[in-house]
């Protein structure tokens, strides 16, 4: 069987404490590709991205969904790795999700609740928030996942287009009117549930993050999380399907255009 290829994807937004420290650890030759998208940075993560050369794009739109798509829209690699260099990912798994894709899972999960795993940068509320959502889509979807919300994930190419993941946005009223319905990690394990796609987790530990600051806010992100699981709980596999398809037609169009 040929090898798959893999793109290495990270969105940043004024993490220059975390890619001094993590991008050293990164070997190229893990990857294919390695593409940074960046959300207008101020303070010096531009550059430091530059000393290695990776490939970086300015962020035209605003948000993560936005970043997500615009990585894999400029990758072409059968794997899409998501890794965040905050210091909240650790760089010497990527090998190891690259072997398990390889050996037929559409997605692969790093865990950080599946022993001997641990977050150590979690808060009580964080920790709790995380455990819940994972029991309803495990309840609702008949799914297994130990941690739904955790970012550090690869992916198949040709899964996430199943999926139309990178095309959330354009698929109901809700997901144009609220952005944060639209995120990968929960559409993901929402969406290889309903499809019937491979995918397992395996154990990786969540270090403090380094320098910057979370983006992400209790209140508002947990209410959109629920918006999006019950939007994706109520909608039928035969929609998402022709959602996926519709995408499709339209990227064959603009590529012959």
């Amino acid at each position: 069987m040929a090898r798959l290829t893999t793109a290495l994807f990270m969105p940043t937004l004024n993490e220059l404490t975390g890619l001094r420290a993590i991008l050293p650890r990164i070997d190229p030759s893990w990857c294919d590709e390695i593409v940074v998208v960046d959300g207008n940075s101020t303070d010096g993560t531009i550059d430091e991205v530059a000393k290695y050369g990776h490939r970086l794009i300015q962020q035209k739109g605003r948000g993560l969904f936005d970043a997500w798509t615009t990585g894999f829209d400029n990758t072409t690699s059968d794997i899409f790795i998501v890794f965040t260099p905050d210091g909240n990912c650790i760089p010497e798994l990527i090998p190891t999700l690259i072997a398990k894709i390889s050996e037929g899972y559409d997605m692969v999960c790093v865990s950080r609740y599946l022993p001997p795993a641990k977050s150590h940068d979690d808060t009580f509320i964080s920790a709790l928030g995380n455990r819940v959502f994972t029991k309803v889509i495990n309840l609702l979807f008949g799914a297994r996942y130990t941690d739904t919300l955790g970012g550090f994930r690869a992916y198949r190419r040709d899964a996430i287009l199943a999926m139309n993941l990178h095309r959330q946005n354009e698929e109901s009223w809700l997901h144009r009117r609220f952005p944060l319905t639209t995120t990968w990690e929960i559409g993901s394990v929402c969406r290889v549930a309903k499809l019937g796609l491979r995918t397992t987790d395996i154990p990786g530990d969540e270090p403090i993050r380094r320098g910057g600051t979370s983006k992400m806010s209790v209140v508002r992100n947990g209410t959109a999380g629920v918006m999006q699981i019950g939007a994706d709980f109520f909608s039928s596999r035969r929609a998402l399907e022709r959602a996926a398809a519709k995408s499709r037609r339209a990227a064959e169009a603009s590529s012959r255009s």
